[in-house]
Order: structure tokens, then sequence, then C-alpha cells
């Protein structure tokens, strides 16, 4: 539970700095919580791998976490464009990280069934 709950921060963090980012454009006074954002972000997702969560899974929810998030708020706060095309591939991307953490736990029972019986 842990893992997730640091992987859930590191995507809020990469978040705010990305939108920081933008903010910051206009007013520069946005440029420290930029910094602070993605430090953040990096620290806590070297945590999540330190807690044993795959390169793989946690690079990409992270990734795919952050572009749909970003793109959402951005729409939001900003008044960036979002349309149905940009949709599905948001949707396309979450799809992609699901069949790799699907992939991930096949093999990881595949691998306790063959270590079981070699026991």
């Amino acid at each position: 539970m842990r893992k997730w709950l640091l992987l859930a921060a590191a995507i809020l963090l990469e978040v705010t700095a990305t939108l920081s980012l933008r903010a910051a454009l206009d007013h520069p006074v946005w440029y420290p919580l930029v910094a602070v954002g993605y430090v953040g972000s990096f620290y806590s997702l070297s945590r999540v791998l330190r807690s044993g969560m795959g390169l793989g899974v946690a690079y990409g929810i992270w990734g795919s976490c952050g572009v749909a998030l970003t793109a959402l708020t951005a729409g939001v706060v900003f008044g960036d464009p979002l349309n149905a095309t940009m949709g599905v591939g948001i949707a396309l991307v979450i799809a992609g990280v699901l069949c790799v953490e699907l992939g991930l736990q096949a093999a990881q029972a595949r691998q306790t069934r063959v270590e079981g019986a070699a026991r």
C-alpha cells in the first residue's frame, strides 16, 4: 500500500510541477514550485522503485497518469484544447499501461508456479 501512495505522490508532484511550469511562463514566481515539484516527484519515484515495484510498471503508471492529469487540468486551468481525439489518445495510453501491469502480474504468477513446482 505504501508504494502506491508514494507513486500517487510522485504523480501529483510531477503534474503540479508541469502546470507550474506553464504558469511560470507568464509569472516567474512559479519557478521555485517547478523545481520543488520535479525534485519531489523523482525522489518519490525512486522510493517507489526501492519498495519493489517494477520499473516498467512504476514508470508507465507515473507517465500515463501524469499525461492524462496534466492534459485534463491544463484544459480546465489554462483553457488548453482538449478534444475527442486527444481523449482517445489518453485512453490508449492508460490502456497500454494496464496491459503492462496485467502482463507483469501474469509473469509473476507463472514464475511463482514454476518455483513452487521446482521445490
